[in-house]
């Protein structure tokens, strides 16, 4: 009997400790979602780690400085962002994070939507989950 509370002990942390990481990634995450909308260059830098790779959905990639310039510039201009359809799986300091974006734009003072599939890779630093990585790809047109 007492390895059976042992064992349901050590399962009910591991949920918990499980629950919480994903919760910290789903709180980045909408860290995220919030300074592409609303770009503020101190926020940015301490989210992304250096080595970023950031794939848009043209094929265009972007470091981290091209990344961060083209939300403080502008350039990429999100006036609204909703996710949908997220999951999140965590493998020890790695989280992939899949969502469809759905978005209203204004880049160069055009508006216009775009809906993406997202991935995005997280790493856990010391500082908590910082974005290493993010590939757009088109929703197929059924």
């Amino acid at each position: 009997m007492k390895k059976i509370l042992i064992y349901l002990t050590f399962f009910m942390m591991s949920i918990q400790i499980s629950s919480a990481q994903q919760n910290e990634v789903e709180n980045a995450v909408k860290a995220l979602t919030q300074l592409m909308i609303n770009p503020d260059s101190t926020a940015l830098d301490k989210l992304i780690l250096p080595n970023l790779s950031y794939g848009h959905s043209s094929g265009k990639i972007q470091n981290k400085k091209e990344f961060m310039h083209s939300l403080l510039s502008a350039e990429s201009d999100f006036v609204e962002i909703n996710l949908a359809d997220q999951t999140v799986v965590i493998q020890g300091k790695t989280a992939l994070v899949r969502h469809t974006l759905s978005a209203k734009t204004n880049d160069k003072n055009v508006p216009g939507t775009v809906k993406l599939y997202i991935l995005l890779i997280w790493s856990k630093e010391k500082g908590g989950w910082k974005l290493l990585g993010r590939q757009a790809v088109k929703v197929p047109v059924a």
